[in-house]
């Protein structure tokens, strides 16, 4: 039991408490266990417990079952143990801490997976994972986006066709709410937009399309199935600069400063960059991205120590960019 169960009045105490309940159940399989020594082994109340239970089934997802006043789990609610080795957790424990970072959603699947890792990690891990948990707990809850994300997850897990109303995005409102029929391929975080996305077979338009997974107003499963795609998602997300894969791929080259060049060269930015340092410092990056729109931004945070040399299109951009900034704060 992690040191931390005994905490009191946080998202982090609760997950772990349901992880408790949730692991005493699954234990007593079909034959179920009665809520008076559910309490008892938990160490609170008959009523703390039916609390629990029914904020588990409602709020968690997790299918509890109450027959003749015994409570159990479907007996498909976990998926199978994983033994992990210390460089493993620490992995699993980095991907957490990124993606805490990368979406403002999240709030009990990610706590409750936290809760689950620090109880297999060494204790100065586990207190990390606490203090990360205890931070993103103040995120507000977003019940929808909790139940699209959810339904996504089981259409994906069991290739099922998903029927999704879909909202314009900012930038295009004219568009309004679209209605459509979608093969989840796979979701995909993205630290750029802080949001997560499904990337999918848009069965109206016969593509493959990338939709942002907050703009999703309703999310219900079909009884169709649709066939695995013969092309991997992972292989086409190389040429996306962040989650953006299904749109031509487009040669861009920049030129860097001299005095953020090194900068530049240390980190490999996508797969395909092809670096060249010329005899003044200065730095030709170049690669081959799947569309402008999500390099924009990171073009635009280098200042005027980025100059874009082509396409012509991106670079025309970017100079209006500077151009009325420049006037913004003259």
């Amino acid at each position: 039991m992690s040191t931390f169960d005994e905490r009191g009045g946080s998202k982090w105490d609760r997950a772990a408490r349901y992880l408790r309940i949730a692991q005493v159940l699954h234990a007593h399989g079909d034959a179920g266990i009665s809520a008076a020594a559910l309490a008892r082994q938990i160490g609170v109340s008959k009523r703390t417990i039916y609390r629990d239970l029914d904020a588990m089934d409602m709020d968690g997802g997790l299918p509890v079952w109450n027959e003749a006043g015994r409570f159990g789990l479907a007996a498909d609610t976990f998926l199978p143990p994983l033994a992990l080795t210390l460089p493993e957790a620490m992995a699993i424990f980095l991907a957490a801490r990124l993606l805490t970072k990368a979406t403002d959603e999240l709030d009990p699947e990610l706590i409750g997976a936290l809760v689950k890792l620090a109880e297999v990690l060494p204790p100065v891990l586990a207190e990390q994972l606490h203090e990360t948990a205890t931070a993103f707990s103040d995120t507000p809850r977003d019940e929808t986006f909790t139940r699209v994300l959810r339904g996504l997850t089981e259409a994906l897990a069991d290739r099922r066709v998903v029927e999704i109303e879909y909202a314009a995005g900012i930038y295009d409102p004219a568009k309004g709410m679209r209605r459509l029929r979608l093969h989840p391929f796979a979701i995909e975080p993205s630290a750029q937009t802080r949001a997560l996305y499904v990337i999918g077979h848009d069965e109206e338009r016969r593509a493959r399309r990338t939709f942002k997974v907050e703009r999703i107003r309703s999310v219900s499963l079909t009884p169709d199935r649709y066939e695995p795609q013969s092309a991997s998602v992972a292989a086409a997300m190389r040429s996306a600069w962040d989650v953006i894969s299904d749109e031509a791929a487009v040669a861009i080259s920049i030129r860097f400063d001299a005095a953020v060049a090194p900068r530049v060269a240390e980190t490999q930015w996508h797969p395909s960059q092809v670096l060249e340092m010329a005899d003044d410092g200065t730095l030709l990056w170049r690669a081959r991205v799947s569309g402008v729109l999500e390099i924009r931004s990171w073009i635009l945070g280098w200042g005027r120590a980025a100059e874009v040399l082509e396409p012509a299109e991106l670079r025309d951009w970017v100079a209006r960019q500077h151009r009325d900034a420049g006037d913004l704060y003259s």
